[in-house]
């Protein structure tokens, strides 16, 4: 099964980026016809999750966000500052497995795969 990886450099401490395009194109250029792909991202503080791509909706995610990732008493944030990012990228999950049929990912009408960076500096997902 081949092995395919993305590079996505975000630019905001929370930002959420629609990869659908990049992901498909991926999945075409494998040559797999049909089967599951895996999409997933190898950050502590990144989440993968699939809906709409709608303005409004991706604003109140952000906002939703934040407020699961609201300031406490977090002990490692005496060590990174950065502990809601990691607990919001825990509770989201940092992968999604998606059909592929016909050598396409199978997704619903108005579905796309969206990363979201919860600890960005301008780093690569």
């Amino acid at each position: 099964m081949p092995h395919l990886q993305l590079s996505i450099r975000t630019n905001a401490v929370r930002q959420i980026v629609d990869i659908t395009d990049q992901a498909r194109e991926a999945v075409r250029d494998s040559g797999v016809r049909d089967g599951v792909v895996l999409v997933a991202v190898p950050h502590c503080t990144c989440a993968i999750y699939v809906n709409e791509n709608e303005d409004g909706l991706v604003a109140d995610t952000l906002e939703f966000i934040s407020g699961l990732a609201a300031s406490g008493k977090w002990q490692h944030d005496h060590m990174d500052d950065n502990a809601a990012a990691h607990l919001t990228a825990a509770l989201m999950g940092s992968s999604v497995g998606l059909p592929v049929v016909g050598g396409d990912i199978e997704l619903g009408t108005w579905q796309r795969i969206m990363l979201v960076e919860l600890d960005g500096h301008g780093k690569e997902a």
